[in-house]
């Protein structure tokens, strides 16, 4: 029996439910793997793998305790994403709430970078540049979440994450005094 404070029990991985292409919603019903909403909460658990990846390495800790609970509430973003969106009255997983913190950290991260006076290339630390590759598959997680009915504060949350991650990957590069490769017209 499954205690009440363990969320799932699989016990086994494989169920071949989707060999013939076609997969299960949160709610139940049956869709194709080429589903929008299959390919969005497909995308956002790419992204949550690239920030596993970005904190497999060196990162400052006020970076660390971010993604950490970031990467829990991309769970919750898959699970809205997961299930045909009813309106405002639905129950929702990913709340106003979420996003205003997201606003926080952004604000937060970025008060002590210097202000940009040219276009930021990816790079400069590893930390950094992996931080990149995140912020450009949120970039598209949120773009294909616009292709399906889902709850509307997933987009949200998702275009704000990629602005965080952007001064994030700054501020990781401040934290170690990486060099910042910024865009020079002309090469």
């Amino acid at each position: 029996m499954r205690s009440p404070d363990e969320p799932v029990r699989l016990t086994k991985i494989y169920t071949r439910g989707g060999d013939a292409g076609e997969t299960s919603l949160g709610d139940g019903a049956r869709v194709s793997k080429l589903d929008p909403r299959i390919v969005a909460y497909g995308i956002v658990d790419e992204l949550n793998s690239h920030i596993g990846v970005v904190l497999a390495g060196d990162l400052p800790r006020k970076l660390r305790t971010r993604l950490v609970r970031i990467q829990n509430e991309l769970f919750d973003l898959g699970a809205d994403l997961s299930r045909p969106w009813r309106g405002p009255d639905d129950k929702l997983r990913v709340t106003p709430a979420m996003v205003y913190e997201l606003e926080r950290d952004c604000d937060d991260l970025n008060a002590p970078l210097p202000d940009l006076k040219s276009f930021v290339l990816p790079g400069g630390s590893e930390a950094a540049a992996r931080l990149h590759v995140a912020r450009t598959v949120a970039r598209r997680a949120e773009l294909a979440s616009l292709q399906a009915d889902v709850n509307p504060l997933t987009r949200v949350y998702l275009n704000r994450l990629s602005d965080l991650l952007f001064i994030a990957a700054r501020a990781a590069n401040a934290a170690v005094n990486a060099h910042e490769p910024l865009w020079k017209p002309g090469g």
